[in-house]
């Protein structure tokens, strides 16, 4: 037998360090898979049945949400863009994906506040399982990208289409990393649901979603700091590199997409040190 202590059974007077609160974590999803495939599938059954319309909302809300920034970029601000409904949804998609995943992912502990007191197992499942539900609303979004291009745009369609699923990668690396961070810090705070509608929709407006890096560029020459601020904003990579793929027919940004996959592990590292720390305190909390 192992001299190790076993993750259900450990000893309050064993400690682990840093790396093995880490590793432990990463072994408590692994082994938990099962169950958070289960938890998905009792998500995604739920949302199905809340709702008149069901599943379909995953396909008609980012056509929805194209249509008020087209009327608002191209009607009411007058400045066009070519194609511009294509290129607005090339940014919507991912972005419903990411707030979807992060809203959902802050009440993913605290809101089963009774499990967590009845049972005793590994809470690192409650943010995964959300943030892995939100996959499939990204995938049915891809059925009116289809649709549009296939209708629409034609003309820009190409087999760098096929890279859509390599920069959802790298973004699902960075959600699921925010998504301990945000998951653990609710429960101590509540009010960081709240906060999280505002900062959201900030962090759309600082990100080229409605307009193109070129923008960024603009604006760097006369306020250097908001420039690189937004820059560095990790949706200045993964809008581009979908749009490079979607809208311009061209390689996504390898070299950026390589440095956040990167920085995004070190960042998971760090946010499920910070939630394997906190967890013994949820019980409490709660």
């Amino acid at each position: 037998m192992s001299a190790t202590p076993q993750t259900a059974f450990r000893s309050s007077a064993y400690r682990p360090g840093a790396l093995g609160l880490i590793a432990e974590g990463v072994t408590e999803i692994w082994s938990r898979r099962r169950l958070i495939r289960y938890l998905v599938r009792a998500d995604l059954k739920k949302r199905g049945t809340d709702t008149l319309l069901g599943n379909i909302w995953w396909v008609i809300d980012p056509l929805l949400l194209m249509v008020v920034y087209v009327i608002l970029v191209t009607v009411i601000t007058q400045k066009p863009q070519p194609d511009y409904p294509l290129f607005i949804f090339s940014a919507i998609l991912p972005w419903k994906w990411f707030t979807a995943s992060t809203s959902d992912s802050i009440t993913s502990v605290s809101g089963q506040e009774r499990l967590i007191k009845q049972l005793h197992f590994p809470k690192v499942i409650f943010p995964v399982a959300s943030s892995a539900a939100e996959i499939v609303g990204f995938l049915f979004g891809l059925i009116p990208l289809a649709a549009l291009m296939l209708l629409f745009y034609r003309d820009r369609i190409s087999p760098w289409l096929l890279l859509i699923p390599v920069v959802a990668v790298v973004q699902y690396a960075f959600t699921l990393a925010l998504a301990f961070l945000v998951s653990t810090a609710n429960v101590f705070y509540r009010d960081v649901a709240n906060v999280s509608r505002h900062a959201l929709r900030l962090w759309f407006y600082l990100s080229p979603g409605l307009y193109s890096v070129k923008a960024i560029e603009e604006i760097s020459k006369t306020n250097p700091v908001v420039g690189t601020i937004m820059l560095l904003n990790p949706f200045a990579t993964f809008f581009e590199s979908y749009r490079n793929v979607i809208y311009n027919g061209s390689a996504p940004l390898w070299g950026h997409l390589a440095a956040w996959l990167v920085a995004s592990i070190a960042f998971g590292a760090v946010t499920l040190l910070f939630f394997k720390r906190a967890e013994p305190s949820f019980a409490k909390v709660l």
